[in-house]
């Protein structure tokens, strides 16, 4: 299986893969757009994640956003992901505390119902 996170790709490669030169790769580390993972020498060594962070980034250029501008579309987006996250976690609690409560419900109407005697029901004629 592969880890997206493992850092094994070196700057130039990074700079290939995502179709950026290593100057432009740089520029958007000191701006905070990417951190990459370092060596015990200090060498950089980036993960799929951060290709694929380095390929929205120029997407996003390209649509004519400075880098600010990207910055801010990121952060948003990476609140928009967590809050789909917590509204669905929350989605999955209502629906098992709803099934829940059917459950309890539909438990409470049968044993009403064990309570239940029958009545007979025969004819009765009234007379003056």
């Amino acid at each position: 299986m592969h880890d997206q996170n493992r850092a094994v790709y070196v700057i130039s490669v990074a700079a290939e893969s995502a179709r950026i030169k290593p100057q432009t790769l740089r520029i958007y580390e000191r701006k905070g757009l990417v951190d990459p993972a370092r060596t015990g020498g200090g060498s950089r060594r980036y993960s799929q994640s951060d290709i694929d962070l380095l390929r929205r980034i120029q997407e996003l250029t390209n649509e004519g956003l400075n880098l600010m501008g990207v910055q801010r579309v990121l952060e948003l987006e990476t609140e928009l992901m967590a809050a789909r996250a917590e509204t669905e976690a929350l989605r999955e609690q209502a629906n098992r505390a709803l099934a829940d409560t059917r459950a309890a419900a539909a438990e409470q109407l049968r044993a009403q119902r064990r309570d239940l005697v029958p009545l007979r029901q025969d004819g009765v004629l009234y007379r003056d």
